[in-house]
């Protein structure tokens, strides 16, 4: 049997390994909130194992266990509060205050009024497995339609702790002689359990790190570094799955393909900045025209696309219509050095010939915005699909289509 205090030194140890490791995180990934509170609930599980072992050193006193289950409390108030802030939910320091003082005060009261050890356990129990608890539904629901496989691990470790915990304190109720001074055989394996399963918890912990910021990289990959909408990679994903929904629904979708008018220009009179700051003043006031669902995406240099799901042609007009009025009325209001912004669009639904193939639709939108420009620019154009007046014995992908022009 292995002795109090190398089982204390072991849960040390182990404690301060978890918070080194976590306090790595939290410098190499400042904005990963959540690695802050596991930093600190692993330190001060340490710091509470630490106190325990006081324990074994002056045993006229039981003020060391006092602080010990305080510290150990507030350890896993801690953890619990990562796993809201990982999961984006309001965290209070008010509850973990509250659940840790009604611990210390339930401990000092079984300890220095009423020596009870039954007592004791029930208090340490209550405090920790009640934040544990609160935990679980986060951990164990899907986000965004799927379960994190790490918030998987650590639920079912919590679990597995909480049903450790349950028969602890069933054994001290029931004259099982549970003692921090002389563990039995029984209490040093649930020790040597417990300390296992402190180290798979936080292996969840960091499962669910490496899964959110896998998909904060993914992300990143889709995206503009600019202007921080979509790039052309996340356009042609999003069109691709638009066209197979829309073959097998039947129900069509619009796309905008638009140019700023004049651009090479600003970027010779003006400098690159000057240019890069328009792209961005575009992309504020195009977002402002577009309703929820509707995908804003640059796809290079000056130009931008925008995916209008479950939409005709009429109302892909409608929203050209729109971005044009709000550059044009920004526009207006340009003084001294302000550089306007002009746009060209061309306007294009997809049709069924298109089926599954965006670069089709990309090109009737194409067509539509050369329309546009030839026409004057600072308008839009729209790319209909007509019947073609007699039978042709070849017909091109893209036959029967007439542009329309608008100011």
């Amino acid at each position: 049997m292995l002795s109090v205090p190398t089982l204390w030194t072991v849960f040390v140890i182990n404690f301060l390994a978890l918070g080194l490791i976590w306090a790595y995180v939290m410098r190499c990934y400042p904005s990963f909130e959540a690695a802050r509170f596991w930093t600190g609930s692993a330190f001060v599980a340490a710091a509470g194992a630490t106190m325990a072992m006081l324990r074994v050193i002056y045993t006229d006193t039981l003020v060391p266990l006092l602080f010990a289950g305080t510290a150990l409390i507030l350890a896993i108030c801690l953890a619990a509060m990562g796993v809201r802030k990982f999961f984006d939910r309001p965290v209070s320091w008010r509850d973990t205050v509250l659940t840790t003082g009604l611990g210390f005060a339930g401990l000092s009261f079984f300890i220095f009024v009423h020596d009870s050890i039954p007592a004791r356990m029930t208090v340490f129990t209550i405090a920790q497995v009640l934040p544990m608890a609160l935990s679980l539904k986060l951990l164990l629901s899907p986000h965004e339609g799927r379960v994190n496989p790490g918030a998987r691990l650590a639920g079912i470790v919590i679990i597995v702790i909480m049903a450790i915990f349950a028969a602890r304190l069933f054994g001290a109720l029931t004259g099982g002689g549970f003692s921090y001074m002389h563990f039995s055989p029984a209490q040093s394996v649930v020790i040597l359990v417990l300390v296992f399963l402190s180290m798979s918890l936080n292996f969840g912990f960091l499962l669910m790190a490496m899964d959110r910021l896998r998909n904060e990289v993914a992300d990143l990959a889709l995206l503009d570094d600019l202007t921080g909408v979509g790039n052309r990679r996340y356009l042609l994903q999003r069109l691709t799955e638009e066209c197979t929904r829309s073959e097998r629904s039947g129900q069509p979708f619009a796309l905008l393909v638009i140019d700023l008018d004049g651009f090479k220009g600003i970027n010779d009179t003006h400098g690159h900045a000057a240019g890069d700051a328009c792209l961005q003043h575009f992309t504020l006031m195009a977002q402002t025209r577009l309703r929820p669902g509707d995908m804003l995406a640059r796809t290079g240099g000056d130009e931008f696309c925008i995916v209008l799901p479950s939409s005709t042609l009429r109302e892909g007009a409608m929203i050209a219509r729109r971005v044009l009025e709000v550059c044009r009325a920004d526009a207006e209001q340009c003084t001294g050095n302000d550089i306007p912004i002009a746009v060209s669009i061309g306007v294009a639904q997809w049709t069924r010939e298109m089926g599954g193939y965006p670069d089709r639709l990309i090109a009737a939108a194409d067509h539509a915005l050369y329309d546009a420009k030839k026409a004057g620019r600072n308008g839009f154009a729209t790319y209909d699909p007509a019947p073609p007046l007699a039978p042709e014995p070849v017909n091109p992908p893209m036959s029967g289509m007439a542009l329309r022009k608008h100011a």
